[in-house]
């Protein structure tokens, strides 16, 4: 019997001795996690900041990304020429295909391929004017016009051998430019092109 009474005694002792620690221990507890979130609450700081600050940005890029402009360079379009300055008009006759012939007056500077597109006669002009094929060929009607011109270039004569029908006035309308000297010339279309292209004769690997 006293044995058990020991025992209970024991138990009891343990009992009480835990309730007190148990007592003690959220004071402890409160001031250790109060500690921790000083300190969490001190390091999420700069933290939220810079949340802040990246969707600040972002609302400014969204912003800047409704009002943001594009500007669109215009290329040179190939046929473009400017309209002439009164008293300063340059005569030039075509004789197309069918042998009509069409008499213009244009400015100093225009080439002959130029000013055949901006009139819708048929002048290819396939490589843009860079002097890379024979499609905008044509024949010097006056011999003593074609003496006014400049020599034309080896490019221009390389090209040349490629065209259709080539004569002793022949010349590549991209490189022809109007000046008054050649005031009144008449060239005239080939009845057909021959449409190669220098890069037609490149290496191909």
């Amino acid at each position: 019997m006293s044995f058990w009474k020991d025992t209970s005694l024991s138990l009891l002792r343990h009992a009480v001795t835990g309730e007190h620690a148990c007592r003690s221990q959220p004071a402890r507890f409160l001031s250790y996690t109060s500690r921790i979130s000083r300190v969490s609450s001190s390091s999420r700081l700069p933290m939220t900041k810079g949340r802040t600050a990246l969707t600040r940005n972002h609302q400014l890029w969204k912003q800047a990304d409704k009002v943001r402009s594009f500007s669109v360079t215009a290329g040179v379009q190939h046929g473009h020429i400017t309209p002439p300055k009164a008293g300063e008009e340059i005569n030039v006759s075509f004789i197309d295909k069918d042998g009509e012939k069409v008499d213009l007056q244009v400015s100093e500077g225009d080439n002959l391929l130029d000013i055949a597109q901006a009139n819708d006669l048929e002048m290819e002009g396939a490589c843009g004017g860079s002097c890379a094929c024979s499609t905008c060929h044509v024949i010097v009607e006056d011999p003593d016009m074609f003496d006014k011109m400049e020599e034309p270039s080896d490019d221009e004569n390389d090209m040349l051998d490629l065209a259709f029908g080539l004569t002793e006035t022949s010349r590549l309308g991209c490189q022809v430019l109007m000046n008054k000297e050649l005031d009144g010339m008449v060239v005239r279309l080939p009845s057909m092109t021959r449409n190669l292209q220098a890069s037609d004769f490149q290496a191909k690997n």
